[in-house]
């Protein structure tokens, strides 16, 4: 692997030491690291966070947030003074810092709408819920008066001045306006050869109405006796619908509804419009906090957390008995209780001790979740149990395949209703391969992938499930297709997994294809993942390996091994850097000047990736130093210029490269991938961020010609093994790793495998094939 310390690549009269990640820094001292907090700035009790992790448990606990794991949400809870000191830091972790942003962005937008299918497997568990909660009357009876209250506001609006900084996030700058005429861009982006074909615009989705004026002005009452910022109003409103007002009144605790509200703020919120009574073991309070812990927790990837991991958290915000308040919130249905048998079941000679003789985990859900994860189980299982009489055809078809490890996947999928696929980024050809073989065969066929450009195809998953890309739907609903491959499957959150498997009709097959070592989804769940261990379907695993010294470098980075290879083109360049100044620095001389001049890629094709949104060399530092260098500008549409590059977010789990065109009365207009977009004035600030730097989230999917990955001193704890897999395998050309993490780059590597999530997928699949294989 070649070291560049001067950041010129192109330089290729002047050798350059062959070092690997783990050698480039040992000849100078090691820097310091810097002072901001970064692995658990928000959890309780440092003490908590190690045993959550020491304990085997999934590392689900809700109040310490670490890195999320894969595809994070927003951060754990928080006493006052970290959710201060959350929202002065500039230097967060990838996962803390991704969840942060998203916070802040999506306060003031109503929540998504989650799928509510049948669910189909929950009836016997609901019935052994119901002997529970009449045992959880009885004890309901016996309960005593509440403790002593929690802590008061110390101040008018004190513990709620870092929510109102995440919901307004952040007044604009005066010089902040939408021009009908805006100037010509400084480098306006090069217009396509012709204008795209114009598409039907897919179904807008269903918006709750408006909250009235008179529902948000008595809310804006509720929240002044309790000494809350009249800005939370609005939200408060449309989160909690007509009554409120009404609400929060019986029950101030609801104010959790709010995404930027954390516990200690709702805590003193209650203190001031109930008084004393207002205590930590308040049944309110601790029926909102269960449900609210239980959210948190799906923003970091789980869908449900077992009994003991919920309970030690409810702990940690002072609830005096955390079990009765866990069994109360069970009772209320609330939320949803699963047994989940561990290890094989009891011999049928013990059908009277099968029930205490099988082990099982006892996990706790939301029904959102849990109907979704349900869902999703029944479709699969549908699918997988679909047969094909595999014809001549299709054996003709894998013969002609242009590898072994595509003729073998098209062999699969000739006889069976769903198949997964698992390879680096050559083994993409071959569901592409499969694709054209189905369409010679007759078959409908269409190749869906997370990003745009993912797939031979310009079809999105999200795209496909609007209706705005893809075959369309048929009169009953369902896709008008024998055969979806879909790319890039870790991606898949449980929701969105259901929603597509729910819409692929019977008959058809259904293949998931991707890269089992990369970041997973952003929302809840880790779908490829489970159906992958549940094996219930062929799986097959592609034997083409990633050519070059990237693809070398990446596939080791994959079985925990940081190797040095040998790069005489100058593929993977080391660039080390004493401090967070000098990487942004290099950074930028690689975007503009070296890479292009070494390899002819122009600076549109370079991206750069590093962990995190803030901190001195994070994604708003290095966007902020490289339109000063490649697009300088006033900001003049909500801090954009006419050519700036951007990535567009319209929800969560979803970054779009684009660039600025313009902008007007109705908003900022994007250019992407030719197509023309409007982002209302009211959205851009929420929705489009600046695009020469990315986090490795918002890059998974996509490839770039060449990548700059920007690893500063701190963000050395924000590195795992499928952070530096996911960003290193960006590049199909090119790679620069400006080195500024010593030995955590290597440690994280070997050390720091992805953080496991809670679901239940895995065990559903396999309890409905073992019920299917049973004879009747």
């Amino acid at each position: 692997m070649s070291t560049d310390r001067q950041a010129e690549p192109a330089a290729a009269e002047e050798p350059a030491a062959e070092a690997s990640p783990a050698d480039a820094d040992q000849n100078r001292p090691a820097e310091a690291r810097a002072a901001e907090p970064q692995a658990e700035p928000d959890a309780p009790a440092a003490a908590d966070a190690d045993a959550a992790q020491g304990s085997g448990d999934p590392g689900a606990e809700p109040p310490v947030s670490g890195r999320g794991g894969e595809g994070e949400g927003p951060a754990g809870p928080e006493t006052d003074a970290e959710t201060e000191a959350e929202a002065e830091t500039e230097a967060e972790t990838d996962a803390e810092t991704e969840a942060e942003a998203e916070a802040e962005d999506t306060a003031e937008r109503a929540a998504e709408a989650q799928a509510s299918p049948a669910l189909s497997e929950a009836q016997a568990e609901l019935a052994a819920q119901k002997v529970e909660r009449e045992r959880i009357a009885r004890r309901k009876a016996e309960r005593e008066a509440p403790v002593e209250a929690g802590a008061k506001l110390s101040g008018k609006a004190a513990d709620l001045l870092a929510a109102v900084r995440a919901v307004e996030s952040g007044a604009k700058p005066s010089a902040v306006y939408f021009d009908e005429a805006p100037t010509a861009p400084r480098r306006p982006a090069a217009a396509p050869a012709a204008p795209p074909a114009a598409r039907p615009a897919a179904p807008a989705p269903v918006a709750a109405p408006a909250p009235s004026a008179d529902t948000v002005e008595g809310v804006r009452a509720v929240l002044a006796r309790g000494g809350a910022p009249e800005a939370l109003a609005g939200p408060a409103a449309a989160a909690l619908g007509e009554d409120a007002a009404g609400q929060l009144t019986e029950n101030p605790w609801r104010l959790l509804s709010l995404p930027a509200v954390r516990p200690a703020q709702a805590d003193g919120f209650a203190r001031a419009l109930l008084g004393p009574e207002a205590g930590p073991g308040d049944e309110r309070r601790t029926t909102v906090l269960v449900g609210w812990l239980l959210t948190q927790a799906g923003l970091k990837g789980h869908t449900a957390l077992e009994a003991p991991v919920l309970e030690k958290a409810l702990a940690q915000y002072g609830v005096p008995d955390p079990a009765e308040a866990l069994e109360q919130a069970i009772g209320e249905g609330s939320v949803l209780v699963f047994h989940e048998p561990l290890g094989p079941p009891a011999g049928e000679d013990a059908e009277a001790d099968k029930a205490a003789a099988q082990p099982v985990r006892v996990l706790v859900g939301l029904e959102g979740a849990a109907m979704a994860e349900e869902s999703l189980a029944d479709g699969l299982a549908r699918l997988a149990a679909g047969t094909f009489d595999a014809a001549g055809d299709w054996e003709r078809a894998a013969g002609s395949a242009p590898s072994p490890s595509a003729g073998e996947l098209i062999r699969a999928v000739a006889g069976h209703g769903l198949v997964t696929h698992t390879g680096g980024e050559a083994a993409r050809a071959e569901p592409v391969a499969l694709a054209a073989a189905a369409r010679e065969l007759g078959l409908r066929v269409c190749v869906a992938a997370h990003a745009p450009g993912g797939g031979p195809d310009p079809v999105t998953v999200a795209g496909l499930l609007s209706g705005a890309e893809g075959p369309g739907r048929d009169a009953d609903g369902q896709f008008a297709l024998d055969l979806l491959v879909v790319l890039d499957a870790p991606q898949l959150d449980v929701e969105t997994a259901a929603a597509l498997v729910e819409s692929v009709p019977d008959g058809a097959r259904l293949v998931l294809s991707g890269d089992p070592f990369v970041l997973g989804s952003a929302g809840a769940g880790r779908v490829f993942a489970d159906v992958l261990a549940a094996r219930t379907c062929p799986q097959l695993v592609s034997r083409t390996p990633d050519p070059g010294p990237l693809g070398e470098l990446v596939s080791g980075v994959g079985i925990g091994e940081l190797n040095q290879v040998d790069a005489p083109g100058k593929e993977v360049v080391i660039v080390p850097v004493k401090d967070a100044g000098e990487a942004v620095h290099r950074a930028v001389q690689l975007v503009a000047e070296s890479v292009p001049r070494a390899f002819g890629i122009p600076a549109d094709g370079v991206q750069v990736i590093t962990p995190g949104h803030g901190g001195s060399a994070g994604t708003r530092a290095l966007n902020a130093a490289l339109k000063e260098r490649l697009n300088p500008g006033p900001g003049r549409f909500g801090g954009f210029d006419p050519g700036d590059r951007v990535v567009h977010v319209p929800s969560a789990g979803r970054a779009l490269a684009a660039r600025v065109v313009s902008a007007d009365a109705e908003g900022l207009h994007l250019d992407r991938a030719g197509a023309r977009i409007i982002v209302p004035k009211e959205l851009v600030e929420s929705q489009v961020r600046h695009g020469w730097a990315v986090t490795a989230h918002q890059a998974v999917g996509t490839r770039w010609p060449a990548v700059v990955v920007v690893l500063p001193g701190d963000a050395a704890q924000a590195l795992s093994r499928d952070w530096v897999y996911t960003a290193f395998g960006r590049g199909e050309r090119h790679l620069s790793v400006v080195h500024g993490v010593d030995q955590a780059l290597p440690h994280a590597v070997a050390e720091v495998p992805a953080k496991p999530r809670t679901t239940r997928l895995t065990g559903l699949l396999t309890a409905l094939a073992t019920a299917g294989a049973q004879p009747e």
